[in-house]
């Protein structure tokens, strides 16, 4: 019967530890070689028994004081414990007896960062690069890019991540790393060039066509994306990541049943998410399939219902619909989480002003007009509402308000007409609305909206008549 590899291992373990023990106290011990001792500093740093850990580092270097090895076990401890200058100096120690050993630049490249000197550390790993090849120049330029992160050189670390696909053009972490890089630094154009040498090389590489894809949404070619994409579900059908964004360039280019099948196939490969729900609600309201887009909009608010803005766009599709009581209790809910929000309360107050609620109605709209004074819109809705409500006085008064706030906008000098005519001041109204007229004719369609009735007023009738005539509009 074979013995147990694991059990043997451990039993070994335990003699050196013993033996160790022995040469500590002074008494009779075997013979430690290097190996030994790197194994048992090796066990009490897994145990984090830096103290025991660093007795046994100095006993190894007094028997061996010119291992390089051992220097640099030492050195790695004194990091860990904070003794970075302390490192520093054990390392170039280290250094005299072997330059080729590559943890000595990674540890003095953490010494420095620790230490605050980025410049140091960026100097170290270049110079390091000219002496390493293969898999130790890769670990390298790792290590260098993630001292430009620190550094904040962000185009660098892209650099850094090129050097190791021309070297390694399948390095998955390096892949993976580049993505993000690309997009955060835009280096779009570069990075399509380097995917397609990569491509080329080995058309089989799901990461390198979702990178090149990527690059092509970040310059907005999305139809290119969405061929890239494909190659890359068609190499690995369960990349999730890339239905995902397939998804997203559909959207951009309004292909929202296109975008659908993407996204749900993303629920299918992976952990639903309220992003995905909310995405595939967008897409359906896109459709005007309203009830659809409620569906997924309520499952997103159920992974996430701290969002307001589900809620509100939930109340938005009943609010395309006409459902204005049911777009209300969705709109509490979001007001309720978000009670600041402009879009909320304004439309509560077209809510509440399609029910006749018209008090409720005006301190929704004069929330909004005090969160945003010089929104138009903002405004608009208040006054329409006064209007509408029949409190012309009031509606006098918000409309001049809003003339001095936005800068005399040609839409509240077409409201004033209306409200000087609904206050039976015909001549005001004349007179304003031939000045509204010669600002913005186009706009007279806004007044009409308000106040159909008013083309039946022969004055009226005119002055529209004789700017047509002039061809204003």
């Amino acid at each position: 019967m074979k013995e147990n590899p694991y059990h043997q291992e451990h039993e070994d373990l335990k003699e050196l530890l013993k033996q160790f023990q022995n040469l500590r106290n002074g008494r009779s011990h075997s013979f430690l070689d290097e190996e030994s001792f790197e194994k048992i500093i090796d066990y009490f740093d897994d145990k984090e028994d830096m103290q025991q850990a660093t007795e046994a580092a100095d006993i190894a270097i007094e028997q061996y004081p010119y291992s390089s090895s051992l220097l640099i076990r030492k050195a790695d401890l004194m990091i860990a414990s904070r003794h970075y200058n302390e490192a520093l100096k054990i390392l170039e120690q280290a250094e005299l007896l072997d330059s080729t050993d590559i943890n000595l630049f990674i540890l003095k490249t953490d010494a420095y960062l620790a230490l605050d000197q980025q410049e140091k550390a960026v100097t170290l790993l270049e110079d390091a690069l000219q002496h390493f090849e293969g898999q130790e120049r890769i670990e390298l330029l790792f290590e260098l890019a993630d001292v430009y992160d620190d550094y904040e050189e962000f185009d660098k670390i892209f650099d850094c991540l090129k050097l190791i696909l021309e070297q390694e053009p399948d390095n998955e972490e390096a892949l993976y790393k580049i993505c993000f890089w690309t997009d955060f630094t835009g280096r779009n154009e570069e990075s399509i060039r380097l995917h397609q040498i990569i491509i080329d090389n080995n058309p089989y590489s799901e990461l390198a066509w979702f990178n090149l894809a990527a690059a092509y949404q970040g310059l907005k070619l999305y139809e290119k994306a969405i061929d890239a994409y494909k190659y890359a579900v068609a190499i690995d059908e369960k990349f999730d990541y890339a239905y995902r964004n397939m998804g997203d360039a559909y959207i951009r280019l309004r292909k929202f049943r296109d975008a659908i099948e993407s996204l749900e196939k993303v629920l299918e490969l992976s952990k639903p998410e309220d992003v995905i729900y909310e995405a595939i609600g967008h897409c359906y309201d896109k459709l005007s399939n309203y009830a659809q887009a409620r569906f997924y909009y309520r499952k997103a608010s159920h992974l996430n219902q701290h969002d307001s803005k589900l809620y509100y766009k939930i109340a938005c599709t009943y609010l395309n619909e006409g459902q204005w009581s049911n777009a209300v209790k969705q709109l509490e809910t979001a007001i309720h989480i978000h009670g600041k929000q402009p879009e909320y309360n304004l439309a509560m107050g077209e809510c509440k002003m399609q029910l006749g609620d018209y008090k409720e109605a005006i301190q929704y709209f004069s929330n909004v007009v005090r969160m945003r004074p010089k929104n138009i819109s903002s405004w608009e809705a208040l006054i329409r509402c006064l209007y509408n409500a029949a409190f012309y006085k009031e509606a006098l008064e918000q409309v001049q308000a809003a003339i001095r706030i936005t800068g005399g906008k040609p839409i509240f000098i077409f409201y004033l007409s209306a409200v000087f005519f609904a206050l039976g001041k015909s001549k005001e109204g004349l007179i304003q609305l031939e000045k509204a007229m010669t600002k913005a004719p186009k706009l007279l369609k806004k007044l009409i909206e308000l106040n159909p009735s008013i083309l039946q007023y022969q004055p009226v009738v005119d002055v529209i008549a004789r700017f047509k005539k002039n061809k204003f509009f």
